[in-house]
């Protein structure tokens, strides 16, 4: 009975936050225009969400959060849509573009969930002179590395896969792309990387307080 209770309130949870990423997707503080690539708060609940109810939840909201880039790119196609949309790479790029935009608006946001999942977990494990991580060092570790899981593949996956479309795209030549990344990474990279230390930190400490995640850590405990 107690398990079903936790599985109940683990769907329940889950359901809120795929509810807050489609709201978020909907609303201008989800996608932000910037000069290279838009930029976007949607990592931060799949970050919460892999916190709070382990990485694979984390990497499904991911999944919600990639589904929502393919909608974006697809039916308000943007300068750079190809690399988000399999739709628009099918078209433009053939069916290796489509396989490689996959990767990228699939693939890399999944991994946010899963590499802040798994990160949290391992935190919470270890001991430094014998003492655990202490929950606001662990946090914004883990926040931190969501975030820039999502810069880093996204942008190096776009840099290795597909420099010369990416190249044409801006008007720039090949040498010039690695420049255009790193400014993405160095801009909107660290702006969402900030963002998600913040808001994250404080919404999960709140959302620990709960006796729904002492259950849950515990029960991660004895397994």
């Amino acid at each position: 009975m107690k398990n079903r209770k936790l599985d109940t309130r683990w769907l329940a949870l889950m359901a809120l936050f795929v509810a807050l990423t489609l709201f978020l997707n909907l609303t201008p503080i989800g996608l932000i225009p910037l000069p290279v690539i838009k930029g976007t708060t949607l990592h931060i609940p799949v970050i919460i969400g892999a916190i709070i109810l382990g990485p694979k939840a984390g990497g499904m909201l991911g999944g919600v959060f990639g589904l929502c880039s393919i909608w974006n790119n697809t039916m308000s196609p943007a300068l750079l849509s190809f690399a988000f949309s399999p739709y628009i790479a099918a078209q433009e790029l053939g069916a290796v573009g489509a396989v490689k935009s996959l990767w990228i608006v699939m693939g890399c946001r999944i991994m946010i969930g899963v590499v802040a999942g798994w990160l949290w977990i391992g935190l919470k494990k270890l001991k430094i002179r014998g003492r655990p991580v202490h929950d606001f060092a662990a946090l914004p570790v883990t926040a931190a590395a969501g975030a820039m899981t999502n810069t880093l593949l996204v942008m190096g996956s776009i840099y290795l896969l597909m420099r010369p479309e990416y190249a044409a795209a801006k008007g720039v030549a090949m040498d010039a792309v690695l420049g255009l990344v790193q400014i993405t990474i160095a801009t909107s990279g660290v702006s969402e990387m900030i963002s998600a230390i913040v808001v994250v930190t404080a919404v999960c400490k709140a959302l620990m307080a709960t006796p729904f995640y002492r259950e849950m850590a515990a029960s991660r405990g004895r397994k």
